[in-house]
């Protein structure tokens, strides 16, 4: 079974290792003609060596067969890019099926690509909906989920999303693929990272922070009410630690807001993300992977964001949504408490090996 994999951001780096280390154990035990072929392709649609190259030697990611440095732009232009050079690209490769993740624009032209060619559809982490229709990942969830062949969901709210919107067949509740990266990579980091001694940090002493989203950096008032509540959050009370993305800092740059008491750092690695989070306080986020990162960290997240996909974390008392608003996320500092949830709201730990199985279930159906 020949699989293309097209991914192109950082979250979906760290969800196709997770799958990509399943398919390797798999053909190390299976005989030939069960054996998996798996092409990766990477869009671009991350291209600073920081946000990308260095995922793919630190997590073992062979490296991708091709990478189409498609880069930034417009969401009309990067998608468009996109569509056209993977159409081209399916077209010469001719595959079994096409695996996708999560909900960024090489998500959707991968999956876009694929259907018009009419070759099967996988999309990992189906049914996530935050039910806000200004945010462009919303559209890309909805319109990927719509033509996927197999839908692999992560969590009971997934599947209940799924079916109110009409989708029932081909839907398998697998888990999450990024706890399977975390469980294998935490003592990874644990050995390897030097994060915390290269920044002079003491475990909970500090916060993390990361912004990254359209929703805060395109708006200047959002992102100028965040950097004031992280501001005089550092001045009275824990330092800050802020691996800042690069639109973020163009943003600020852009805006002359001061930044004076946080501790901006460059991106860092998945091993030293891993670590920062573990012995962070609390931590501060818009991004969804490190919302689920936080809960199986146990530590508390205070989530910039007016609504969040998972909402699980929340009801389990180890998220807060403040958005944008300065006094909610200085309240959410000062009342934070948590209550005690196990992991098993995204799985065992398995979800690579659930996925692998279905997708040779579908290949055998497929021969028959």
């Amino acid at each position: 079974m020949k699989i293309i994999t097209i991914i192109g951001a950082r979250p979906q780096f760290i969800k196709s290792a997770a799958v990509s280390r399943a398919i390797k154990q798999h053909n190390a035990l299976s005989s030939h003609s069960d054996t998996l072929e798996e092409a990766i392709v990477h869009t671009g649609q991350h291209y600073d060596q920081k946000m990308s190259d260095i995922f793919f030697k630190e997590l073992e990611i062979p490296e991708p067969a091709i990478n189409l440095n498609i880069g930034s732009g417009s969401h009309g232009f990067q998608t468009g890019q996109m569509l056209i050079r993977i159409e081209a690209l399916l077209l010469s490769e001719k595959p079994d099926i096409v695996l996708v993740y999560g909900d960024t624009n090489s998500t959707l032209a991968g999956a876009l690509a694929a259907v018009k060619l009419h070759l099967p559809i996988a999309h990992v982490e189906s049914g996530l909906r935050s039910f806000n229709k200004r945010m462009p990942e919303e559209h890309n969830r909805i319109v990927t989920d719509h033509i996927s062949t197999l839908l692999f969901c992560p969590t009971k709210t997934s599947i209940e999303n799924l079916t109110r919107e009409g989708i029932s067949e081909g839907v398998h509740l697998v888990g999450d693929v990024m706890f399977d990266s975390v469980l294998y990579n935490f003592e990874l980091a644990q050995k390897k990272s030097a994060i915390l001694d290269r920044l002079s940090l003491i475990p909970k002493t500090y916060a993390l922070a990361t912004i990254h989203r359209a929703e805060n950096t395109d708006h200047a008032e959002r992102l100028k009410k965040i950097i004031q509540a992280f501001e005089d959050t550092a001045k009275s009370k824990i330092q800050i630690v802020i691996p800042m993305h690069p639109r973020t800092r163009k943003r600020i740059a852009e805006l002359n807001i001061d930044v004076k008491y946080s501790m901006i750092i460059e991106p860092v690695s998945y091993l030293d993300m891993l670590l920062l989070e573990k012995h962070a306080s609390f931590i501060f986020t818009d991004s969804g992977g490190v919302q689920k990162e936080a809960y199986w960290a146990k530590v508390p997240c205070i989530t910039l964001r007016d609504e969040t996909e998972w909402v699980e974390t929340v009801a389990s008392g180890w998220n807060f949504l403040a958005g944008a608003d300065y006094g909610s996320i200085i309240a959410s500092l000062e009342n934070r408490t948590v209550a005690k949830q196990s992991t098993s709201l995204y799985g065992n730990g398995n979800a690579s090996q659930l996925i692998i199985r279905e997708l040779l279930r579908m290949n055998g159906k497929a021969a028959l």
